[in-house]
């Protein structure tokens, strides 16, 4: 494995670098965003709720229009320029936020340029190794994303126990923007993928396998359960965990996934894609379900999230390299906006349904809502049928 990790090309290792960056400033103000609305806007998990499904939902119907025009210029690069610019240059913003409405909208801005760079990133991936790498190359990526996520809230835990001002941890976060953006300029795109012939401006669905379909349906039923993970560290603060130990929680999760998703993903290469999601999303609901009807200690907590962080191994790049496999190649970047689209759009009523659950009935209502959205997405998976040609037009 390590002579093939070697041989990755280099725009694999350029994006996951960026990807690593910038998710160590992302992750630096995620857990403390819930902080910032509860202790300083006086704000509950209903705006919670609001604030992730519009942010998420608005991310998912760029990420579709980009996979498309993606698929029509055969240009990625200059989308995660504009992407990474925006997000990381808008985040030191919430320093100035005087309540949850401006949070939202910064939250928004965020969001958009997550939309503008993904779909091209994940096609530019995808495109760059064949398909018998195509899991590792995701996998690996998803591990430097999630050691950016362990660095942002191990510096986020020091910085509060150092009792630096919020505002003042959000400032900084200018500091990864600007790297950010040097590196998203010396991406270099394949040449074939500039010498191909672009495909019609085509966004629908109709001439796309039915496995695809069917995958994203999947995709849908799990995300209808798959709220904002700020529920998590909201959660693990109402059982009594202090306010410094947030951020370690959230580092544990990506931690364990940092050091899981490329054998995980690469694993996907040899023995299929569909038995690891399956595996990762039943330990979604086992975690959920325990979290939800549960009473649970600080080490127990530390245990359930390290299992989090097993699933997102299990599932995120290997979703992706799934997405890649199905989809006709002239249309990955469309693929990669349709996949990236339902699951983003799913995420909206599933913030909200789960802040309305959590606040107006109980937490365990709403845990156990999405354990059972899990369950059944995995049910389906079993039924995942086999790659087809693409389906005729009706």
């Amino acid at each position: 494995m390590w002579k093939t990790l070697i041989s990755l090309p280099r725009t694999v290792w350029v994006i996951g670098l960026i990807s690593l960056v910038n998710d160590s400033a992302s992750e630096l103000l995620y857990p403390l965003i819930p902080l910032y609305l509860a202790s300083v806007l006086m704000a509950g998990p209903k705006a919670l709720g609001i604030i992730e499904g519009i942010a998420e939902a608005t991310a998912s119907l760029l990420k579709l229009f980009s996979g498309v025009v993606v698929d029509k210029t055969r240009r990625s690069k200059p989308w995660l320029v504009v992407g990474y610019a925006l997000a990381g240059f808008g985040r030191p913003l919430m320093a100035f936020a005087g309540s949850w409405q401006v949070v939202l909208f910064i939250r928004f801005a965020d969001r958009v340029g997550k939309g503008l760079r993904t779909s091209p990133r994940d096609a530019l991936l995808a495109s760059s190794v064949g398909p018998d790498r195509r899991g590792l190359a995701f996998g690996v990526h998803r591990a430097m994303d999630n050691a950016g996520a362990v660095v942002g809230p191990l510096l986020a835990f020091g910085l509060l126990a150092a009792g630096v001002p919020l505002k003042d941890i959000f400032l900084w976060s200018i500091v990864p923007a600007v790297i950010c953006l040097g590196l998203a300029l010396s991406i270099e795109e394949p040449r074939q993928a500039a010498a191909s012939r672009p495909p019609k401006f085509d966004w629908r669905l109709r001439d796309m396998p039915h496995a695809f379909k069917h995958f994203l349906v999947v995709v849908l039923l799990f995300t209808l359960g798959n709220s904002s993970n700020m529920f998590l560290l909201l959660r693990a603060s109402e059982m009594g965990v202090a306010a410094a130990y947030i951020p370690l929680l959230w580092a544990a999760v990506s931690f364990v996934a940092m050091l899981f998703s490329a054998p995980l993903s690469a694993l996907s290469d040899r023995f299929g894609r569909v038995r690891l999601l399956i595996g990762g999303y039943l330990a979604y609901a086992g975690v959920y379900a325990a979290l939800g009807f549960a009473s649970v200690n600080l080490p127990m907590l530390f245990v359930l999230f390290a299992a989090y962080g097993l699933f997102m191994a299990a599932t995120e790049g290997v979703e992706k390299a799934l997405v890649a496999d199905l989809a006709p190649e002239e249309r990955r970047g469309t693929a990669f906006g349709w996949f990236n689209l339902v699951a983003g759009l799913g995420l909206l009523p599933a913030s909200i349904v789960f802040g309305w659950l959590y606040q107006e009935w109980a937490p365990w209502v709403a845990f156990g809502f999405s354990a059972s959205c899990a369950v059944a997405a995995a049910v389906m998976l079993c039924f995942m049928p086999s790659r087809s040609t693409p389906t005729t037009p009706q």
